[in-house]
């Protein structure tokens, strides 16, 4: 009778306990992790369709442990709760930075067709492209401000969850943890890529608030930005810093590089999106079973 009331009580345990690491789809998404680390620290400069890419590729694994009767059950153990909110605000604050990222490209995509249209006029006056120009640099302006401010509301709701279970739960939450970091660390980067070299950091990483021991990105992007030198473009073109004649053809090459960085980004924020509500709808089951 002891040794069946023993088996039940560790049966009982072993029920609050996350599946082995060893299960090979967690397994997957720490070769994921690894992978992404790697690539981080190979190549600095990597594009931002590339990073977004891995990002889907971590997101639609984290998915599938979501979907593991195992995972459902632990997580759903009422001491592990709070764990799960942890993730559900992160989840948050990712579709967040996110949506300003697809709206600061919708923004900039739309003034930057209107540019290319009146470009492509032939005989069409200085003033009103002049016009075009400051039209189109003052919405980078409002693209930059709109930047600022969701970096200033990240930097009030971030958290670092803190984690105290055995060994599996603690490993597993660590592991969505990174995830998460890794997926703002990111989103913090193409942001500051978008609004260009001139937008000033709020002044820390929003991946160092929760995951230490990660390599944090600068926020100064010193490779190749299509965004800044359009601007620079533009401004030249304005202040009669360069020639018109000479450098219209030179400013539609760049408008049109960035049209196909905007499109590549827009693209894999989309499907990234996707990937992101997944996790969300899987937690808040999760949470509510």
């Amino acid at each position: 009778m002891a040794a069946s009331s023993n088996h039940k009580n560790n049966s009982h345990a072993r029920s609050k306990s996350l599946p082995s690491i060893e299960n090979p789809v967690i397994t997957q998404l720490d070769e994921h992790l690894r992978r992404f680390r790697a690539s981080e620290d190979a190549s600095k400069s990597s594009s931002f369709g590339g990073k977004l890419s891995r990002l889907q590729d971590l997101h639609d694994c984290v998915n599938k442990v979501l979907l593991l009767p195992l995972v459902q059950q632990a997580l759903a153990q009422e001491n592990n709760e709070k764990w799960v909110d942890e993730l559900l605000d992160g989840s948050l604050q990712i579709l967040d930075l996110c949506n300003a990222a697809k709206d600061s490209l919708l923004q900039t995509a739309e003034c930057m067709h209107e540019l290319q249209s009146i470009l492509r006029r032939r005989g069409y006056g200085e003033i009103g492209l002049s016009n075009e120009v400051k039209k189109y640099l003052a919405s980078r302006k409002v693209v930059k401000r709109a930047i600022q401010k969701a970096l200033k509301v990240m930097q009030n709701k971030c958290i670092f969850a803190t984690i105290n279970g055995d060994h599996e739960t603690t490993t597993m939450f660590s592991m969505l943890n990174e995830v998460q970091a890794t997926s703002l660390n990111v989103m913090e980067s193409l942001l500051f890529f978008i609004s260009g070299p001139k937008t000033k950091s709020v002044g820390w990483s929003l991946v160092s608030k929760l995951v230490s021991h990660n390599t944090v990105a600068s926020a100064d992007q010193t490779d190749r930005n299509e965004f800044a030198e359009v601007d620079a473009a533009l401004i030249g073109l304005v202040e009669h810093k360069t020639s018109k004649s000479d450098n219209i053809k030179v400013v539609q090459s760049q408008l049109e590089i960035l049209e196909l960085c905007i499109q590549d980004l827009e693209e894999g924020l989309e499907c990234l999106f996707r990937h992101l509500i997944k996790t969300r709808v899987s937690l808040l089951n999760i949470l509510n079973h």
